[in-house]
């Protein structure tokens, strides 16, 4: 495809996110904005759940890791069904028994105003790196197929993206990234199925030969149980998998934003079990398709490999121009919603958690909301500007380890809340929070010398969590009881 070609394409999806976010607003105020009103089919958020779990990062970066780890990836999401079982049916009925706007707000019922505060500090910064790494890998993507060649700088992209984004989501809110969501998770399961036909069509394989081929590759290997000290090692992956779930849908305000947006917890249920079930489906159709890739690649001598692969086989005219139209509609499709929702989430904690929205009235919060929206945008911008600077790792990776840190305080500070029924001393829970990541952060330095070769992986989340349980145990207040929730 043609860097013109590829942009016009880009626009194109624009235009179409833009008509459902015009439809959407319409009548929207701060509790639509917020929560959607909780008017949502939970049929539709379920199917919408899907594409909202799998950004560009899933999208580019899953198929081109099947080199390195093959099938691996999906021990993590058997660890995601697990996880998402415990937040539909443990974390799901108390957030709607609360009627919290955001998540957050139970840590200051159950604390107070420092764990509060600490938690959606936490899931600010957790977060607004998060999207700015998802987001980075598109922009990174158009630069090198579209902007670069036409001599537009990289800044230049970002703003536009971040631009775009910020427009379809400013007014509709929740009710915008949900229709948004519904639009990618079409986009995504056509782009995959029709690029796995394709390339399957281009070497020769029958559905049944695919199924073949693919089972009897080296890289089809998903279970790991030979090696502790692999990163790929089963109970590694799994459990890394259920706690990361639950910190980052469960606890966190972007995803359950979503699902809070159903009428009832029952109906949230509903979307969450059947979203999770197919989610697996979709990775794995993600998983076959990277051994295509490579398979597609080794037979025209293209040497690209990981982030690069799906994009270089995709575009490079190596197969009908319909495929490369598919990939950037699928890529966008990933990237700018993940990027829109993250948005919105930023905008509503940021305005709920840290301005204290609860406290002012319905035009005051608006204006606040829009400031905020605006400026969530600019900072996210930035991040991704940096992020380019720095970056030296798998964008999955990345995601990952970021979460590994930021998240491990906020699953710390629920899970004490939720099981441990005693009262601490709020104001020293932010020191609790940031002594936890760092140990772990020193762990990891040093673990392959002081655990004998054994080297941390996801599983660091645990661990982090597991410092701010016991920082919060040392916090009690002896001889009291908490406030019952």
């Amino acid at each position: 495809m043609t860097p013109i070609a590829i942009l016009a394409t880009v626009l194109a999806y624009f235009a179409v996110l833009f008509l459902v976010s015009s439809i959407a607003r319409r009548n929207v105020d701060n509790a639509a904005f917020f929560t959607g009103s909780r008017q949502s089919k939970w049929y539709m958020v379920a199917f919408a759940m899907i594409g909202a779990s799998i950004s560009g990062v899933t999208y580019v970066s899953v198929p081109g890791m099947v080199s390195q780890s093959g099938f691996g990836y999906l021990q993590l999401v058997l660890g995601f069904i697990a996880g998402q079982l415990i937040v539909a049916f443990v974390l799901t009925p108390l957030f709607y028994r609360l009627q919290l706007t955001s998540v957050y707000e139970y840590l200051r019922n159950r604390f107070g105003q420092q764990a509060y505060h600490t938690g959606a500090w936490f899931f600010f910064i957790s977060k607004m790196l998060g999207a700015a790494v998802r987001l980075f890998l598109v922009c990174f993507t158009l630069q090198l197929l579209a902007f670069g060649p036409l001599g537009i700088p990289f800044w230049v992209n970002v703003a536009l993206s971040v631009g775009c984004v910020w427009f379809y989501t400013h007014k509709g809110g929740v009710k915008s990234v949900i229709w948004a969501d519904l639009i990618k998770t079409t986009c995504l399961i056509v782009s995959v199925a029709l690029c796995i036909w394709f390339i399957a069509d281009d070497l020769q394989l029958s559905f049944g030969g695919v199924v073949s081929h693919i089972s009897q590759s080296d890289m089809s290997r998903m279970f790991f149980f030979d090696d502790v000290n692999n990163k790929q090692f089963f109970f590694k992956q799994f459990f890394a998998g259920i706690f990361t779930t639950i910190a980052m849908t469960g606890l966190d305000q972007d995803m359950m934003q979503r699902n809070l947006s159903c009428r009832n917890s029952r109906e949230s249920q509903k979307n969450m079990v059947i979203s999770i079930l197919l989610q697996f489906i979709v990775v794995a159709a993600f998983l076959m398709l990277g051994v295509l890739l490579y398979e597609e690649a080794a037979r025209h001598g293209v040497t690209a490999t990981g982030d690069q692969l799906f994009p270089t086989i995709a575009t490079g005219g190596l197969l009908p121009g319909v495929v490369g139209v598919l990939f950037i509609v699928g890529l966008s499709a990933s990237a700018y919603n993940a990027a829109g929702s993250a948005l919105t989430a930023l905008t509503t904690s940021f305005t709920v958690d840290i301005l204290g929205a609860g406290k002012r009235s319905e035009s005051e919060v608006t204006r606040m909301r829009k400031r905020v929206h605006i400026g969530m945008a600019v900072v996210m911008g930035l991040s991704i500007i940096v992020f380019n600077v720095l970056n030296n790792t798998s964008v999955v990776d990345a995601v990952y380890t970021l979460a590994s840190y930021t998240y491990g305080p906020i699953l710390g500070l629920f899970a004490f809340g939720i099981l441990v029924k005693r009262p601490v001393r709020d104001r020293w829970i932010p020191l609790v929070a940031l002594a936890s990541p760092l140990l772990c952060w020193v762990l990891d330095r040093h673990s392959e010398a002081w655990f004998n070769g054994y080297h941390f992986s996801y599983e660091l989340l645990i661990l982090n969590a597991l410092f701010t349980f016991v920082g919060l145990c040392l916090l009690i207040k002896r001889g009291e009881t908490a406030q019952k929730i």
